[in-house]
């Protein structure tokens, strides 16, 4: 057995891929996905209706493409059907964003070990996305549901938490000794890299260097933890560059960077990463 970096991009962020603002045909959107080399692609009931993805995951299939579904149940059983619908399609786990929002962190922790226990009852893993608005939308009250349910496993993308906390730069030790704990309950990662203020900062502008240097340094904790708990198995890494609102546009509309190109610098370098740790262990 080995272990394996399986890099996966997002049908949302294909919605559309650059600043054409074109929305390419699912067919071609598999085509161009495979043959840059990624694994898989995630496929989100947030951004499309589930009518939408069932016609898109066998066209993803017929490319090579390994579905990741993302869910956002708005009643705790609401889980359930997209759980089965995973299962069906081979799905590695279902993303969870959940959009059942108790007030107090004694109010979530019951929401939580439902669905964990639904997730074992249908034979489907399911990591929780941190996320803003959803359960997982505040750093302090995910860490103290990760204190409360040792089995609760995380999907990271920490540009939600960075935007949410509006953490100062440099970090104090303090913040990023927080993020470290989230990361080592973190079994997957998404790509994106935010600031103070906002979501999705273009990745080659110079201003934008210092954050693109603590994700880059974030991301690799992510994976140096991953593999120090998994002597085998599937890592996945999700590069998720959402389009407007998401990405920031000029007075013409027009998005400011090419999210496409990007999320593929991202990919590099996260292949760079895994292949020095592959390199260290050989």
């Amino acid at each position: 057995m080995s272990r394996n970096l399986h890099i996966y991009t997002s049908l949302w962020a294909m919605q559309p891929h650059d600043q054409t603002g074109v929305k390419l045909p699912y067919e071609q959107v598999g085509e161009m996905v495979k043959a840059a080399g990624y694994h898989g692609m995630a496929l989100d009931s947030g951004a499309a209706d589930i009518a939408t993805l069932k016609q898109v995951q066998p066209i993803m299939a017929r490319a090579g493409l390994v579905p990741m579904l993302v869910a956002f149940p708005k009643t705790v059983e609401g889980l359930r059907d997209s759980l089965k619908m995973a299962k069906d399609w081979g799905s590695p786990y279902v993303d969870v964003i959940g959009q059942v929002m108790p007030l107090t962190v004694e109010g979530m922790i019951p929401v939580i070990r439902r669905w964990i226990e639904m997730s074992e009852q249908e034979g489907m893993p399911i990591l929780f996305e941190t996320h803003r608005n959803c359960i997982t939308n505040d750093l302090y009250s995910t860490l103290a549901l990760l204190d409360a349910i040792p089995e609760m496993r995380i999907c990271a993308d920490l540009s939600h938490f960075v935007v949410d906390r509006e953490f100062w730069f440099p970090l104090s030790d303090r913040d990023m000794g927080l993020m470290s704990r989230i990361l080592a309950r973190s079994d997957s990662f998404q790509g994106r890299v935010a600031s103070r203020q906002q979501i999705q900062l273009q990745l080659d502008f110079p201003q934008h260097q210092k954050w693109v240097k603590l994700f880059r340094h974030w991301w690799q904790e992510g994976l140096a933890g991953w593999r120090a708990r998994n002597p085998t198995g599937d890592c996945t890494f999700l590069c998720e560059l959402g389009p407007p609102e998401y990405a920031m546009t000029g007075p013409d509309g027009r998005e400011m960077s090419n999210r496409w190109e990007e999320a593929l610098t991202i990919k590099g370098w996260m292949e760079e990463i895994w292949a020095g740790m592959e390199a260290q262990a050989a």
